[in-house]
């Protein structure tokens, strides 16, 4: 048999849901999403400048779970430019692209923002 018991309440449980129910957390998402774009914007190299100006984002919930998806719509041949620059590719006459890592060094500050605000939400500082 197992019990379990527990002394005191609930109140500092009940406050930190309470906040978050009463917090827009799309909108926040959604700041977060525009800050993302921006820095990955910035950071992606630039050739002809359409794959640093086809970055894009959305915020979906589902069953109480949010998540940002970043983009890059600049397709070439059914192929994302974007992946390319990062991961690297084959050439056409037999060589290769070394890939450059830039989408990772610049979302990083982002999501470091991200859990940064969501412990001040959580512990209130």
């Amino acid at each position: 048999m197992i019990t379990i018991s527990s002394t005191g309440n609930f109140n500092k449980t009940d406050d930190f849901l309470k906040r978050m129910k009463g917090s827009d957390i799309l909108s926040a998402l959604k700041k977060y999403g525009y800050e993302g774009e921006q820095a990955l914007a910035s950071a992606t190299p630039v050739d002809s400048g359409l794959t640093s100006d086809s970055w894009t984002h959305e915020v979906i919930e589902e069953k109480g779970k949010y998540a940002i998806i970043w983009m890059n719509t600049h397709i070439v041949s059914g192929i994302p430019v974007a992946i390319l620059i990062q991961y690297g590719h084959g050439t056409g006459t037999g060589g290769y692209i070394q890939g450059r890592d830039y989408i990772n060094p610049a979302i990083q500050p982002i999501f470091d923002r991200i859990v940064a605000d969501v412990w001040k939400v959580v512990t209130k500082s």
